[in-house]
């Protein structure tokens, strides 16, 4: 079966960075767009990177761009999200998501498999 791993999550100052790697098993991993995503008490969750099958495109919202960096690495199944000067607003229970459908989309009801997410509060 499709399983994600997410892990990395930390309490950060606030100017901090962090490294999410998101392992992935039972899926032909280089052949489908994935993404981050987060989500914070009382809020929807929204996407924060996102990365084409082959790796060339990758788009952010504002809020984050410029801070995080979302990449893969195929050959160890694995996605990476680095974020760097990060902000209090960035506080939030963070995954990593797999969309079948052949691109990218921005929205969370597009991706298919999810991890369990991994918690990133910065202080």
């Amino acid at each position: 079966h499709v399983q994600l791993v997410e892990s990395g999550g930390d309490l950060v100052q606030a100017g901090g960075s962090l490294r999410l790697p998101c392992v992935v098993s039972g899926y032909t991993y280089n052949k489908t767009c994935m993404g981050w995503f987060r989500q914070a008490p009382g809020k929807e969750r929204e996407g924060v990177a996102l990365i084409s099958a082959s790796g060339v495109s990758t788009n952010y919202p504002d809020s984050v761009a410029g801070r995080f960096t979302i990449s893969r690495d195929n050959a160890k199944n694995t996605l990476y999200l680095q974020m760097s000067t990060l902000k209090p607003e960035d506080t939030a229970m963070y995954y990593c998501a797999i969309r079948s459908a052949w691109g990218c989309a921005g929205v969370p009801n597009a991706y298919d498999y999810w991890g369990q997410g991994t918690q990133v509060t910065v202080s």
